[in-house]
């Protein structure tokens, strides 16, 4: 079995935090704000009719958009509160719960692979340290081929930038861009948050 993940050990002293954290996107789509630029990066960078996964989709904030654009989506997050409020609120994407350390989805059914792999929300922040090559990995195995990924992550929680980079390369991926923001901003030495675009060797 993976390492429990930094997420795992916060629902575990703190069982209530993934229904704040549901509800604080409904305050936020309630008051008006943005909560689907990831989603227009994406679909950006897909061809039409794309097959995208949303690893670490929480309680399906970007995947019903993707779903609007024409976008065949499938979400997974290791949390089953995020997964059942995902189901009952934001319908259109299959929802899974899973591991992403452990992610294999033609054993649950779901054979072909994708065109855009979304990591969006800090989510390999909030990976334990010991999986982090291996959910890379992972992602690569579900790639098509040409397929791509974006991965998100700010500084300051933990994994360094430098440290994703290396990771990156340890899991025998190539970056093809890196971003500031979602909304394409340049990278660069005093960027707080990145945006890493990566394909397979």
């Amino acid at each position: 079995m993976p390492e429990p993940s930094k997420w795992q050990r916060i629902i575990e002293q703190n069982p209530q935090h993934s229904a704040w954290y549901a509800d604080r996107f409904r305050q936020m789509e309630a008051r008006g704000d943005d909560i689907h630029g990831e989603a227009r990066f994406v679909d950006a960078m897909a061809p039409r009719g794309a097959r995208i996964l949303d690893a670490g989709c929480g309680p399906g904030r970007l995947g019903p958009c993707l779903v609007a654009m024409g976008h065949e989506v499938v979400g997974v997050d290791v949390d089953p509160h995020l997964i059942e409020v995902a189901n009952n609120e934001r319908p259109g994407p299959t929802y899974l719960v899973g591991d992403l350390a452990t992610l294999d989805l033609p054993s649950a059914g779901i054979a072909e692979g994708f065109d855009v792999i979304m990591c969006a929300g800090h989510v390999m922040t909030f990976l334990a340290a010991s999986t982090r090559i291996e959910v890379l990995s992972r992602f690569a195995k579900h790639l098509r081929d040409r397929g791509r990924i974006a991965v998100g992550l700010g500084a300051g929680r933990g994994y360094e930038f430098a440290d994703f980079f290396n990771d990156v390369q340890q899991a025998d991926l190539v970056v093809d861009q890196n971003l500031s923001t979602w909304d394409l901003h340049p990278f660069t030495p005093d960027s707080d948050h990145l945006v890493s675009i990566l394909r397979k060797r």
